[in-house]
């Protein structure tokens, strides 16, 4: 079974930068399709950003396009997503999912998920 746990989520002013890192639990991690999921109040839970095993594909949701970065390192069997340039909207919890290929936008798609950690962006 894996395991997510998601950590780096905090308070940040707009413009500023924050760093989210998914520790898996999971010896076959190199194995899995990652992504980035995130709910804020009051609203549906939407696709962030995904990656395929290798690290070699990589998938965003408009709204994030070209602020955010989503990578991996299997040796250490974590997914990072970086976020700069960080507006009042992208506050909500992000949550960490795992599944495998292939890649998919859509929440139901995965198998795996982590406990979410909150990120907060003041105008």
């Amino acid at each position: 079974q894996v395991q997510l746990v998601e950590s780096g989520g905090g308070l940040v002013q707009a413009g500023g930068s924050l760093r989210l890192s998914c520790a898996a639990s999971e010896r076959t991690f190199s194995t899995y399709i990652m992504g980035w999921f995130r709910q804020a109040p009051g609203k549906e839970r939407e696709f962030v950003a995904g990656i395929n095993w290798s690290g070699s594909m990589r998938d965003y949701a408009d709204s994030v396009k070209g602020r955010f970065t989503i990578s991996r390192d299997n040796a250490k069997n974590t997914v990072y997503l970086q976020m700069n340039t960080l507006k009042p909207e992208d506050t909500a919890v992000y949550y960490c999912a795992s599944r495998r290929a292939p890649m998919s936008r859509l929440g139901g798609g995965y198998d795996h998920w982590g406990q979410g950690t909150q990120v907060s962006v003041s105008s």
